[in-house]
């Protein structure tokens, strides 16, 4: 990932780059675990209530309770993460394609997929209409919101591609939205190349579904990663941020500058469809997964610093 528009003509080399990386590569025997968490082994796993079956976002309120929203109704769920319970719930809006969500202070922000941010004044007492801006967010999926409070801003992931055409193929991007101007950025604060993702699965022998090329006569194979962002989040103590694509079943790793430093599989067995993601404070871990033919769940990963 980086924060600056890439040229064209370095996608055009990544790709050469990485069939060759692909061609001389082993079979892929490793992984890139995430520091500080060992993924194959929740703290614990809830099974979650059906009304949350299609939880789409989550955000920390607590040492013990976070709001969470799913992708049918404008509903605010405000969760016990200890007990597992719905504490309470308030209507905030008709029903949308509601797909994440985001703490700031007392105040939660909900993101539609049409980039249509609500903001929730006061998460502890719902009653009013919330007001709404439309960001222009030039994607017409996007489902990653979380706070940056570095920079006083929410960041609003697009799912997939912005705009039509080969320059758009490999790009996926991220927006700043200003919280004092409630503005959105006019360029991405980051910015992702797939196939530079794909090289770097290459190099750290992570195993990954691969796709058979053709390439001057020879058969290449070559990993499969759409990258379709699904949620974000940044780690309250290592300020890295964290990136979900639930269609590659792959969690991802940003340093501060956006530098891409570890990514990991996950298990479907246990992330049936991961939408969801956030911390506590402590640096535990939340991850929910959509239930579709399976149960609604959460888990929660122990920190170990």
């Amino acid at each position: 990932m980086v924060n600056r528009k890439a040229p064209n003509i370095i996608s055009r080399i990544s790709a050469i780059f990485i069939l060759i990386l692909v061609a001389c590569s082993a079979t892929y025997t490793g992984n890139e675990q995430i520091p500080g968490y060992d993924l194959a082994l929740p703290r614990y796993k809830f099974v979650l209530p059906d009304t949350l079956r299609e939880i789409s976002g989550l955000t920390s309120l607590d040492s013990a309770s976070f709001a969470c929203v799913q992708d049918e109704n404008g509903i605010l769920f405000i969760y016990d993460a200890v007990n597992n319970k719905i504490k309470r719930q308030h209507a905030f809006y008709t029903n949308g394609d509601y797909e994440g969500i985001a703490r700031v202070g007392k105040s939660i922000y909900v993101l539609r997929s049409d980039g249509m941010l609500f903001e929730i004044p006061d998460y502890e007492h719902v009653s009013n209409k919330p007001d709404s801006f439309a960001t222009g967010v030039p994607a017409s999926d996007n489902e990653g919101l979380c706070y940056d409070a570095d920079h006083n801003r929410l960041l609003i992931a697009c799912k997939g591609k912005t705009g039509k055409g080969r320059e758009f193929k490999d790009r996926r991007v991220i927006y700043g939205f200003d919280l004092k101007m409630k503005i959105l950025s006019t360029e991405p604060v980051f910015e992702f190349d797939v196939m530079q993702i794909k090289e770097f699965a290459i190099r750290h022998k992570i195993s990954l579904p691969a796709k058979a090329r053709k390439k001057k006569g020879e058969t290449v194979r070559e990993p499969q990663i759409k990258f379709m962002t699904s949620a974000i989040c940044i780690h309250p103590q290592t300020k890295k941020l964290y990136l979900l694509s639930a269609a590659d079943h792959l969690l991802f790793v940003f340093g501060k500058e956006g530098t891409l430093e570890h990514m990991e599989w996950l298990n479907p067995a246990l992330f049936n469809k991961a939408e969801g993601i956030t911390f506590f404070e402590n640096g535990d871990m939340l991850i929910t997964n959509e239930g579709q033919d399976k149960k609604p769940t959460l888990l929660r990963f122990k920190y170990k610093g």
